[in-house]
This record gives C-alpha cells, sequence and structure tokens, in this order.
C-alpha cells in the first residue's frame, strides 16, 4: 500500500487567540484544504447545522463509534463528548488532500499517535490583555466564563512548544498570511512533493527518499 500524500496539519489556540477565525479565512483562500467536522453528543445551538460546525450525534452512537477504535481523538467536556471520526482523514490523505484539524493540545497528542509526521501550528495572543480584550469583545460568555478561560489559557499555551509553528496573532492579515506559507512550505518538502509527484521523480531519476 502506498505511503498516504496528503499533510495534516494542527491548529492550537487557547481560547479567544483567534484560531477559528484565521480557519476560516485560511479555508477561503485555500479550498483544497479538508477542514475534519468533530462529532459532539451536545446539542446544536442556535444558527449551527449538523455537518457545518459539528455531526451532532446521540451519546450511544458516539460511545459506540469510539468503543469501535472509529475515533482518531476525543474527549469529555462538560458532560458532553466530542471527537475527530478517523475514517474521512485517512481517506483524504490517502487521496492526497491535506486535513486541518481545529483542537486542543491534548487532541493534538492524541492525533500524533496516528499521524507522526503531523504539522502543528500554535496561535499564540500578543499578550494576556489582548486576550481577555478579545474574548470581552465577542459578547459570548459571561465575566465568570471568561475568568476560567483565561486561567486556562495559561495551562494551554505552555503547550506551545509540542507545536513545529508558533504564529503571534497581533495583526490578522500578517498572521493569514503566516499561516499561508507554513500550508505552502509543507506542501513544498521532499517528503511531500516525492509522494505527490512520484512519476515525475521516476522519470528523473530521482530517489523516493533520501
Amino acid at each position: 500500500m502506498s505511503a498516504p500524500s496528503g499533510n495534516v496539519f494542527m491548529v492550537v489556540a487557547p481560547s479567544g487567540a483567534g484560531k477559528s477565525s484565521l480557519v476560516r479565512a485560511l479555508l477561503a483562500q485555500d479550498p483544497s484544504i479538508m477542514l475534519s467536522i468533530s462529532c459532539t453528543t451536545r446539542a446544536p445551538r442556535p444558527g449551527e447545522q449538523d455537518g457545518r460546525e459539528y455531526r451532532f450525534v446521540s451519546k450511544e452512537d458516539f460511545l459506540a463509534q469510539r468503543e469501535a477504535g472509529m475515533m482518531l481523538e476525543w474527549a469529555e467536556v462538560h458532560g458532553n463528548y466530542y471527537g475527530t471520526p478517523r475514517d474521512r482523514i485517512d481517506e483524504a490523505i490517502a487521496a492526497g488532500r491535506d486535513v486541518l484539524l481545529e483542537i486542543d493540545w491534548q487532541g493534538a497528542r492524541q492525533v500524533r499517535q496516528r499521524y507522526p509526521q503531523a504539522i502543528g501550528v500554535f496561535i499564540l495572543p500578543p499578550s494576556i490583555e489582548e486576550l481577555e480584550s478579545r474574548l470581552k469583545a465577542r459578547g459570548q460568555d459571561s465575566e465568570q466564563v471568561i475568568s476560567r478561560r483565561l486561567l486556562a489559557a495559561g495551562g494551554e499555551i505552555a503547550h506551545a512548544p509540542e507545536c513545529e509553528y508558533v504564529i503571534i496573532n497581533q495583526e490578522f492579515s500578517v498572521a493569514l498570511s503566516e499561516l499561508l506559507q507554513i500550508i505552502s512550505a509543507a506542501r513544498l518538502r521532499f517528503s511531500s512533493q516525492a509522494l505527490r509527484n512520484a512519476d515525475l521523480f521516476a522519470q528523473l531519476g530521482i530517489p523516493a527518499s533520501h
């Protein structure tokens, strides 16, 4: 069986660092990247659609998939289960598509067990003060929830060294440009080029590995 030729990108960040906005902008510029859609047992929020933000499943279905080994990673948060199905990811990278996971550091660790070559990108805020300002500006959370998110952010940021790349999201356009550069650089690595252009490399007499 041939080796998978698609890249697996993991975008990791504390809440409020701008991860979701950067991912949306990235996918708008490069629709060839497949965003992995997580499963969850929680109820849909107003405006959410099944298969867009999440795949909404019952607790029984989720646990059955987990026990069958169908989840790439999973976690229980506030009594609800969240997880990443592995079938579509395996199919996508085998077909040469790049896959992006918007994930937390715990999930990233689990993903690396399956895909050791996964590329981690950690998004940092320019300061804790700015992170707090962004969380308040979203208008989605109470002061108590914001305080909890800020307390959690310190622990999450401590895992930044586990990623290959770090982007400081001070100016959105610059951060997006840097994220696009990381995607491009990964695609230009020898291993990626050799897999995507196997026939050309063979014609030119270039060994498939070095």
